[in-house]
């Protein structure tokens, strides 16, 4: 027998599915409760706000992948020489644990996190160093001692970059992997994507 959801799970899930699709900003508290089943007072009463309910949303998701990332992270630290490729290496496994939270989880953090991005979700930003601080400093760590030529401001940029096209790899997922069957003849399932992108990103990364 399916486990009945409580009101907050079907707050969250109702959320996250219109937020993955429409984003943020273009998703409204109405479309949530109707979406859900559930009256406005439910939102306010599990969170609070919109804000709230967005980095609940995330903190699904961050609570499973940071420190996950953390200790991939601490265990490459350990090695005598550290590459970009090795860094990039990291994500893999978060990434993959991550369809434990939730089906085509991988993905959904993705479109998550790009509209976080695209649409300036700075409370977003501010919760994430709030939590998972510690873990974005090591990041920082190890990207800078793979790359000790790049300065702070061309580090930025590039990660941003590394960020954008995680993003369309993941989220356009399905159409690429169609027109790579349909035009080369090349099958890849959906966890093969991050195995052709992470070269790439390593590669941008380190350009001169």
């Amino acid at each position: 027998m399916a486990k009945r959801l409580t009101t907050k799970e079907k707050i969250l899930n109702a959320a996250e599915a219109l937020f993955a699709e429409q984003g943020f900003e273009q998703t409204s508290l109405r479309q949530i409760t109707a979406e859900a089943e559930v009256n406005l007072a439910s939102v306010n009463y599990h969170f609070g706000s919109k804000k709230a309910l967005i980095q609940a949303v995330m903190a699904r998701y961050l609570e499973v992948f940071m420190p996950a990332l953390d200790r991939e992270l601490a265990a490459l630290q350990q090695q005598h020489q550290i590459t970009t490729l090795a860094v990039f290496n990291c994500f893999r496994e978060p990434l993959r644990e991550l369809s434990a939270v939730r089906k085509h989880g991988p993905t959904l953090f993705l479109s998550l996190l790009g509209f976080a991005y695209a649409e300036i979700q700075g409370h977003l930003r501010r919760y994430t160093m709030d939590n998972f601080g510690a873990v974005m400093q090591r990041l920082m760590a190890v990207l800078h001692t793979a790359n000790p030529q790049l300065s702070p401001v061309d580090m930025f940029w590039r990660l941003h970059f590394v960020l954008g096209a995680t993003v369309f790899a993941q989220v356009s997922g399905p159409a690429l992997r169609e027109i790579a069957a349909a035009d080369f003849g090349e099958r890849v399932r959906a966890d093969q994507i991050i195995d052709k992108l992470i070269p790439f990103l390593a590669g941008g990364m380190n350009a001169s």
